[in-house]
């Protein structure tokens, strides 16, 4: 997928004026692959250079949307460099402005950083404020994020049942090789052998 993304982005460069704004966000997804394949220094580094493109441009242009998603992927480049508080930060200081799928992907992250902080108390009573439906390309992730919580409090069925939840709503929507479908299988396995 990354090639594919590459060869997009390479296409989208000769684009001039709202154009750019399609290579924006092609930048940005291609920062999710490279968290997805592990490479998450490239990717926040990716994610910083969209950041600053919108900085310049959002006196010129209505941006916010884009740069919402951008500052999503830069929290989720956040929690893979075990940045949890940054990331914290990051959605919560946008909350706030956020609706619909925005609001969700803000949301789950600050959820994933609270889990990263071992905050699982305060996860958990996050993870019931649920304001949007999620996208397909969303399945299992906020379930994944209850039942990890679930989990580190202890409370092993309950988690258990969450996280079949989640590999239900991921074996529905996802590839069987999404990274959520490996972190739910992970998860199910930790709870089996503890």
């Amino acid at each position: 997928m990354l090639a594919e993304l590459e060869g997009l982005i390479a296409g989208l460069e000769q684009l001039s004026g709202a154009g750019r704004l399609l290579l924006l966000r092609a930048r940005v997804y291609r920062a999710w692959v490279l968290i997805d394949e592990g490479r998450p220094a490239e990717a926040e580094a990716e994610a910083e250079a969209v950041l600053r493109v919108l900085t310049r441009t959002m006196y010129v242009t209505n941006v916010w949307e884009l740069e919402l998603i951008a500052l999503v992927c830069m929290g989720d480049v956040l929690c893979a460099l075990g940045r949890h508080e940054e990331a914290e930060t990051i959605a919560r200081g946008h909350l706030p402005r956020a609706e619909g799928h925005l609001e969700f992907g803000l949301r789950l992250l600050l959820l994933r950083s609270l889990l990263g902080q071992g905050r699982h108390e305060e996860a958990l009573a996050e993870s019931g404020r649920v304001y949007a439906d999620p996208l397909p390309a969303d399945a299992g992730a906020y379930e994944l994020a209850t039942a990890t919580a679930l989990h580190g409090l202890g409370r092993h069925d309950e988690a258990k049942a969450e996280a079949q939840r989640a590999m239900t709503g991921c074996e529905r929507y996802l590839h069987p090789h999404h990274p959520r479908v490996g972190e739910v299988q992970a998860l199910l396995a930790r709870m089996a052998s503890a």
